[in-house]
């Protein structure tokens, strides 16, 4: 197996090794959506303004920045008998189920003088488990396979396990849970814990058993250990132009989806604007598969063939035109005909756009992951250091904390407008200052981190045809060796 990994141009992976292997960064995301919901459980429950919970949020998203470097230098450091990734993968996600079930059963019952100062204690371990979990995602792709043409068959089935997840779980949560336990009760939590620690052990499991052959050695870098040190840290960001784009784009890109996503933000535009509050979740069920196909061209085509570089353009520029539509679809529009049992001329044009505009912005979000594995091996290329997870916690460092602010910005958002003390809901009286602050959040600051991503792209280096000569450069340096 040595020999075919070094004396071969590339080394492949399996297609279920594919298929299955993007289930970890799907595992993470389960949490990540359980905890877009918090707010509600910390503002309701917990005895918590809306202001300051949204200010903590931020807060915890900067110390989860500040974990990513200090654990992908562990990880680099990493190579035992379970592998360099395995490791993390599983005690992350133990952590995780561990932390998120003492969040949710018992912050609410801790004296409220002291709940606030409880939640940031076990919310700060909670992130060190996301951490160490999220790190592999990013940095077993360079293992994983480093053929050009087999990575963003990564980010097709992340594409689709995200799309499906982030439907499913919003369709579920507002128009099942939300009716069933009339409203974001504590039983509606309980159901949202279990339901998100199965199913993330299950994705785990699945993932880990798809890096299980691939994690070793042989396929690191030039296939031998290499010396990391903090100093690292600042030569790749310094001269690695590659990860530079990258976090210009992708910190930019998340900062806008995780603000997209809050759960504030749907409520606002659907609840209130459009007047269903459920309707965000049926829709999102209606345009999941046409998502899916455009990201199916998207990435199984422009950027197997193109190139990644390519692909995250021109996602981006279909995203950047048909979100500008639905701003003009609203303000021209009458939202209150949104419907998918009275079919308007607003829910035609509404669904034209949005499963467009999201799927062209679906390609350029999903082929992130796979980039950074493209950037590893520049890294390796340039300096011959192998730093998976230098890259990858080096990038998530800094989008992290741009995209940190998030949930600060809601908050900051609608208490700008009013509601200083409690949060908008389905019953909340339409104004044209709701309107406002809900086309900013969801389509505008989209269109701008698009923006970011085409002007990013310009100057990133990695092409279909660099990355090819970088992959025959290393496998040259391993047959050098070998001989």
């Amino acid at each position: 197996m040595k020999n075919n990994a070094t004396n071969s141009k590339y080394h492949r992976a399996k297609w279920w090794q594919l298929a299955l292997f993007p289930l970890n960064n799907t595992a993470t995301n389960l949490y990540m959506t359980l905890m877009g919901y918090i707010s509600y459980y910390l503002v309701g429950f917990a005895g918590i303004g809306v202001v300051v919970a949204g200010t903590i949020m931020t807060a915890m998203r900067i110390w989860d920045g500040v974990t990513d470097p200090i654990i992908g230098f562990i990880l680099d450091k990493t190579n035992g008998k379970f592998g360099k990734n395995r490791p993390f993968m599983v005690l992350g996600n133990i952590t995780l189920a561990v932390m998120a079930i003492i969040i949710f059963k018992t912050t609410h019952l801790v004296p409220k003088k002291f709940s606030l100062i409880y939640f940031i204690f076990v919310y700060a371990i909670y992130i060190v488990g996301y951490t160490l979990q999220c790190v592999v995602t990013k940095s077993a792709q360079s293992c994983l396979t480093n053929d050009p043409s087999q990575r963003p068959i990564f980010a097709l089935f992340d594409g689709v396990y995200n799309t499906v997840l982030f439907t499913v779980i919003g369709y579920v949560v507002m128009n099942v849970w939300y009716k069933q336990y009339n409203g974001f009760t504590l039983e509606l939590f309980d159901t949202f814990l279990k339901f998100t620690v199965v199913l993330s052990a299950f994705f785990t499991i699945l993932a880990v058993i798809a890096i299980w052959g691939k994690d070793r050695t042989e396929y690191f870098g030039t296939g031998e250990p290499v010396k990391v040190t903090f100093k690292d840290y600042w030569e790749v960001l310094k001269h690695n132009r590659a990860i530079q784009m990258l976090v210009v784009s992708a910190s930019s890109d998340k900062l806008a989806g995780t603000i997209a996503q809050n759960s504030i933000v749907t409520v606002m535009l659907y609840g209130v604007v459009c007047g269903d509050v459920g309707i965000g979740g049926q829709l999102g069920m209606v345009m999941m598969i046409p998502n899916m196909l455009i990201m199916f061209f998207g990435v199984g085509y422009i950027a197997r063939k193109l190139g990644q570089r390519k692909a995250m353009i021109y996602g981006s520029l279909g995203g950047i035109i048909f979100n500008v539509a639905l701003v003009l679809l609203f303000i021209l529009g009458d939202p209150t005909t949104l419907s998918l049992t009275n079919i308007s001329l607003f829910t035609v044009l509404f669904l034209t756009f949005t499963i467009l505009g999201k799927g062209a912005a679906g390609v350029a979000g999903s082929i992130v992951i796979p980039m950074t594995a493209d950037c590893a091996d520049y890294e390796t290329y340039r300096s011959g250091k192998y730093v998976p997870g230098l890259m990858g916690t080096l990038f998530s460092f800094v989008d992290k904390i741009i995209s940190s602010f998030g949930t600060t910005i809601v908050s900051l958002s609608i208490a700008a407008i009013g509601f200083t003390t409690t949060q908008p809901t389905a019953d909340t009286p339409y104004t044209p200052a709701i309107l406002g602050i809900s086309l900013a959040l969801m389509f505008g600051l989209t269109i701008f981190g698009l923006v970011c991503n085409v002007i990013a792209m310009k100057f990133y280096p990695l092409t279909k045809e660099k990355m090819e000569e970088i992959q025959e450069a290393i496998a040259e340096i391993k047959s050098k060796k070998i001989a």
